[in-house]
Formats: structure tokens, sequence, C-alpha cells
């Protein structure tokens, strides 16, 4: 018979063996492959802020204003928007329309939109005064750049973004703006645009003037000229096509530019679970993926909010998000809007 102390030897050997390959494959689940580093999914692009809502106000047809308070709220430069996380959960996204220098509150605007996905119907009809809520941000993709002219096109609730550049534009400068709407009525903060324009605002309600004349705006744009556009994709791409050479346009969008075919299937592998899967043509790369893991987190499923941000292990990546800056689509993508640019993608999932 072994040695009692045979015996305690080898058992103690092999609890630290089991102990070791223990720690081994908590460091990489997929052990003897080397450890991943961890998932980029559902972190917060910027330190989250809890804010009060001090204000819930309606003004104009379909738009309500919302003003957030807190001390000591970061600072925010003109086309900043915030991620305003609501008690759904779900993440949406609004331009700050407020003034700049008021570091105790953020004012956003929202206009309600009748047939999508509920994110604007719970802004207006279920948060009210006195709700803290969750806010990321600020963060600018749509800045106001310096130019020896300015040219400023807003449609409906795309006057936010553009209305503290108004404010903030220095003494003498030269610029107009043309503001259109469908009715006067549903077009917000139209008296405060008014005021700050006088000649140099041209307004334009669908239902009195019709389309906007794009050409006699751009008439007298010189070489070097900023436009700005926010609003509904249709005046989008009417201002690009009208655009006049030697002027630099600067868009700002409330939904992912459209993009009609071109789409097709491709194999997906998610290296963390050992899964293999198609994605068909006619679906996004988080809709398949949720099929497999349905605790995939996503929020806004526009390319917007960050949510979905996966990292690329392998292959080629069609980016059609809004938000990734150059760095981050090197490695990582948003799996809700972009797609495979390759036969086959591999995710750290």
């Amino acid at each position: 018979m072994p040695k009692p102390l045979t015996v305690a030897l080898v058992a103690g050997a092999a609890l630290l063996t089991r102990q070791a390959l223990r720690r081994r494959i908590q460091v990489s689940p997929l052990w003897p492959m080397p450890a991943l580093d961890p998932p980029v999914s559902g972190r917060p692009r910027s330190r989250a802020l809890r804010l009060l809502l001090t204000s819930h106000e309606k003004v104009a047809d379909g738009v309500v204003r919302l003003r957030l308070e807190g001390a000591g709220l970061p600072r925010w430069e003109p086309g900043a928007h915030l991620d305003l996380v609501l008690p759904s959960g779900l993440v949406r996204q609004y331009s700050l329309c407020g003034d700049p220098g008021d570091g105790d509150s953020y004012t956003v605007a929202a206009r309600l939109v009748e047939d999508g996905r509920g994110g604007s119907r719970e802004v207006h009809e279920q948060l009210a005064e006195g709700m803290e809520l969750e806010v990321r941000g600020p963060r600018n993709r749509f800045p106001l750049v310096a130019a020896p002219s300015y040219v400023f096109v807003a449609g409906g609730i795309g006057i936010t973004p553009i209305l503290p550049m108004l404010r903030a534009l220095p003494d003498g400068a030269r610029w107009r703006l043309l503001y259109g709407g469908r009715t006067r009525a549903s077009m917000p903060f139209l008296e405060e645009v008014r005021e700050l324009a006088g000649e140099r605002l041209t307004v334009v309600a669908e239902d009195v003037e019709g389309r906007p004349d794009l050409a006699a705006l751009f008439a007298d744009a010189a070489d070097g000229t900023a436009v700005y556009c926010c609003g509904p994709e249709g005046l989008m791409a009417a201002v690009e096509a009208a655009l006049p050479e030697g002027a630099a346009l600067h868009l700002e969008r409330f939904a992912p530019r459209t993009r009609t075919g071109g789409n097709t299937a491709f194999e997906l592998e998610l290296r963390r679970s050992g899964r293999n899967l198609t994605v068909p043509a006619d679906s996004t790369v988080l809709a398949a993926v949720r099929r497999e893991l349905p605790d995939t987190a996503y929020s806004c499923e526009q390319g917007f909010c960050g949510t979905c941000q996966q990292r690329v292990v392998a292959g080629e990546i069609d980016h059609r998000d809004e938000l990734l800056t150059d760095a981050e689509r090197r490695d990582s993508m948003l799996i809700c809007v972009s797609r495979a640019g390759s036969d086959r993608l591999v995710l750290d999932m």
C-alpha cells in the first residue's frame, strides 16, 4: 500500500493542478486558445449622469422641450448632443439647444414620431417633471467651424443643433438661414430664430410656400462657405445636390443614411461562444446574433448609441454607423447597422 505521505503529496499535487487549470480557464474560457480582451458591448461611451427633469414643455405642434438640471455639468459646444436613457431602457439622441454657458442644466427638444419605434412617444407621454433620468455625453460630431461665411438649412426639429450656432456666431459674421417645416405651428423656436436672424432668415412652411428654393439660397455663396444642414433625409439630399462648388457641407442626421440594395449574405463566427451562423442579405448582424444569443445588448438599432458595439477579431467591416471614431472602426463595429465587407466576419462574442 502507498505510504500516507506519498498519498498526501499526490493528492496535493492534483489539487494544485486543478486549481491552476481552473484559473487558466477563467482567464480564457476557450483555453487552450489565447485569452481575449473583455468585450466592449454595452459599455457607456462617456460618464453617465443622473439629472433631474425640471421642465417638460410643449414648444410647437408635436415638439416638447426638456430641461435637465444638475451641478457642474460637463461643458459642450454648439452642435453637441446627449444620449438620453429612458425609463424603459431605450436610448435616444437629442441635440443640445440651450446655452453652452449654463453649467447647471441641459436643454433638448424632441419631436413625436407617430410611426416610430416608441422612444419619442415615451419622451412625450411618460416623462414628467421631477423624474430623474440618466444622461450620457455630451458628444459633438457636428461642430461649428471657422469660415468666411455660413449658410444654415434646418428642417423642423433640425433647428435644435443650429440654434446654439446662431447664438455663438461672432459679430459681423456673414450668414443666412433657411428654416423649413410642414406648418409654422410645427416649427419649434421660430420666434427666437426670427429675433436672432432678422433679415437673414427665410421661413418656408410647406402648407404655404411649398418647397424651398435652394438655388436662390446658394446664389451668392462664396468659396469656403460652410453649409450646415440638419433635417429630413430628403432635405439633406436636396442640399447636397444644390451645393455650389467651393462650399463645405456639414450634415447632422437623426437617422442612418438610407441605403438601397447591395446587401449580401455572409458567414459570421462568434468566437467566445463557439458558434457559426449565416447573416442573410435581408437581416442585420444584430438580428442574426440575437437568435443565437438573445441577451445581446442593444438599444437604438440605428447606429447612434453604441450599446451594441462589438470587437471584430477578423474580417473586413462595412461601417454604416454615425458614431464610432476612426480608431474604433479599426477593430470594432455596431452590429445593428454595419455589415461585413468580406465573405466572413469573426466577432469577439
